[in-house]
């Protein structure tokens, strides 16, 4: 199995399970023709036209009922979702019949994942609910039909999509006749990766920031749903006279080639970034003076270790960066999914990571424990790696400026993690600290209580965040 399969995002949730398995789905594009498939067998269920025996209505908003209906199918649940059906559904399909129709759909698309959202609409008599739902390999987009009696009277597939990157809109911030991008090479031989270099249109030499990403085979961008928060931070920072890098992960381009059973964090995150920056000191268009880098969550952990590597990095930018072992943040977002109702297997999914979280801290850990005896089911090499790594002891032994920055509404990384790198770091010169109350893990601004959904809702990097990066990296450069 590829790496991507299994070394998926403890940074991005346990959404960028999903976001991962999207990315690497190559078999099927926007509306794929698969749907097609479906779709007739779909059309019978229906019935959308009058009935002469008159039934009881059911309660409750229609919203709310479509929602359960998808919620009843995906636990198993076909007598109860059957209650929900008019007299048309109930002859045409039967639980029994039900149960058949969502395993085809499983069997399509793959494991059922979570819903991200509704759309309202309205044909004739008939009121429609559009559900987009997360499948392993698909986006898919269901049509619930609810006759007056708010009895569902169809059901199809509306479409598929493999990602939602075509309702990614730039952020008002980005002003696109201030900068251009060429396409580049990072590295070289069998790890070499694609990617962006964003330059001011003002003249060189400019100022630059190599982007580093979270856990999980990423994209350039760090797409996950219609969010692209490193295209976010490029544009925006390259409207403010800053010149940005970002690639496509190792993990993501080669990560079939990879081998699962002796990565560790060198391979998946460091020497990369570290050719990132000997790519930027070799251009005559970059401040080699002026290199920084800006780490997204496991990017912003691993930082230190990546200026510790290589010379000539300026400061440090990290963004959502776990100050505690990995082990202890990634049993603390499955305890909290699963107090929000987010894991379907509950408490004995708890109960599994943290024996496997034991696992990782027994003295007993060696590389011959098996990899599915342990957290995300990455194998112990990386494990080791992790175990005598301390990010705060390591950013204070740099004595570089470093800015660090969290969303007070991260489930992945915590306000705990951000008040760890404050009582460590706070007397030491150059660093600064500062944190958002409404946004994210992706320092999207939301509202309420945060769930994986919310990363499905197209958004920005916060206009704050791009200022406050571009603030400090100009006082940086006028010391």
């Amino acid at each position: 199995m590829a790496l991507e399969a299994k070394l998926v995002s403890w940074d991005s949730g346990f959404h960028s399970l999903d976001q991962s398995v999207a990315e690497r789905v190559g078999l099927m594009g926007r509306r794929a023709i698969t749907a097609l498939l479906l779709v007739p067998l779909l059309l019978g269920m229906t019935s959308c036209r009058p009935k002469p025996v008159v039934e009881l209505p059911v309660e409750g908003n229609i919203t709310d009922l479509a929602v359960d209906y998808i919620a009843r199918l995906a636990k198993g649940d076909f007598s109860a979702a059957s209650v929900l059906h008019d007299a048309g559904m109930r002859t045409a399909l039967p639980g029994n019949k039900l149960a058949e129709v969502w395993q085809g759909i499983i069997a399509q698309f793959g494991s059922y994942q979570n819903q991200l959202g509704t759309e309202i609409g309205r044909i004739h008599e008939f009121d429609l609910i559009f559900v987009t739902v997360h499948f392993e390999r698909a986006f898919v987009r269901f049509r619930v039909v609810f006759n007056s009696n708010k009895q569902v009277a169809g059901f199809f597939i509306d479409s598929v999509e493999d990602s939602l990157t075509h309702l990614y809109q730039a952020p008002s911030y980005a002003l696109h006749d201030s900068y251009t991008e060429s396409e580049v090479i990072i590295g070289s031989g069998q790890w070499a990766l694609p990617a962006t270099l964003t330059l001011p249109a003002a003249p060189s030499p400019h100022p630059a920031v190599i982007l580093v990403h979270g856990s999980g085979p990423h994209d350039r961008n760090e797409t996950i749903g219609p969010n692209q928060p490193f295209k976010d931070l490029a544009w925006g920072l390259a409207s403010q006279g800053i010149a940005v890098l970002r690639y496509d992960k190792r993990t993501k381009v080669h990560g079939a080639r990879m081998d699962v059973n002796s990565i560790t964090v060198w391979e998946e995150v460091v020497e990369d970034a570290v050719e990132a920056v000997r790519f930027l000191q070799a251009d005559p268009r970059i401040d080699s003076s002026g290199i920084f880098v800006l780490g997204h969550s496991l990017g912003a952990t691993v930082a230190p270790r990546i200026a510790a590597a290589t010379e000539g990095i300026a400061g440090l930018i990290l963004l959502a960066g776990a100050s505690r072992p990995l082990e202890d943040v990634i049993l603390d977002q499955v305890t909290y999914l699963g107090s929000t109702g987010h894991l379907p297997e509950g408490e004995a999914a708890v109960a599994e990571v943290r024996a496997q979280v034991t696992r990782v801290k027994s003295p007993n850990l060696s590389v011959n424990t098996p990899r599915e005896q342990l957290p995300l089911g990455i194998a112990a090499p990386y494990w080791l790696d992790l175990r005598d790594f301390s990010p705060v002891q390591a950013a204070r032994d740099l004595g570089i400026p470093l800015l660090v920055l969290q969303g007070e509404r991260d489930y992945q990384v915590t306000m705990a993690d951000f008040a760890l790198w404050q009582q460590a770091l706070h007397a030491q010169p150059g660093v600064h600290f500062k944190s958002y109350p409404a946004l994210n893990h992706l320092f999207i601004a939301g509202e309420g209580q945060i769930t994986p959904q919310e990363y499905y809702r197209p958004g920005n990097v916060a206009r704050e965040v791009i200022d406050d990066i571009t603030r400090w990296l100009r006082e940086r450069m006028a010391k």
